[in-house]
């Protein structure tokens, strides 16, 4: 989804969060996966938001979907390991009940502090597609 790593990656390179040029990547490639499930499991739109608290940066993707994630898949699937890569990759990831439907999100540590100029939040509302955001 490379929609995905570009919407959250120009928001970090934006604020100027200091990650190494593979730091970056993961949280691009975990955002990827994150936004990627909420599409694929849902076939609605979905909204993400990017924070910067305390030397970590957030990402939040808030769907509809009543099903929760989950990182078991058989050995023969040939699809459902996204999470396991964020679990791998993210310093911290899980999930929490919305009003309608469930937000996925996880953080990473950002390698030291800086300013941030939006005051640590961004948010991209209402992704039917990341066509749309290309």
């Amino acid at each position: 989804m490379p929609a995905a790593r570009r919407l959250v990656g120009a928001i970090l390179r934006e604020w100027g969060v200091p990650l190494t040029e593979d730091g970056l990547q993961e949280v691009e490639l975990c955002a990827s996966e994150v936004i990627a499930n909420a599409l694929l499991h849902t076939g609605e739109r979905c909204v993400v938001s990017v924070h910067r608290r305390s030397g970590r940066v957030r990402v939040e993707v808030a769907d509809r979907g009543p099903e929760l994630p989950y990182r078991e898949r058989g050995p023969e699937a040939t699809t459902g390991r996204g999470l396991l890569l964020v679990q791998a990759l993210a310093h911290a990831w899980g999930w929490r009940p919305a009003e309608r439907g469930k937000v996925v999100w996880f953080e990473y540590q950002a390698d030291a502090e800086a300013p941030c100029p939006t005051h640590g939040w961004g948010t991209a509302n209402n992704l039917r597609s990341l066509r749309e955001v290309a």
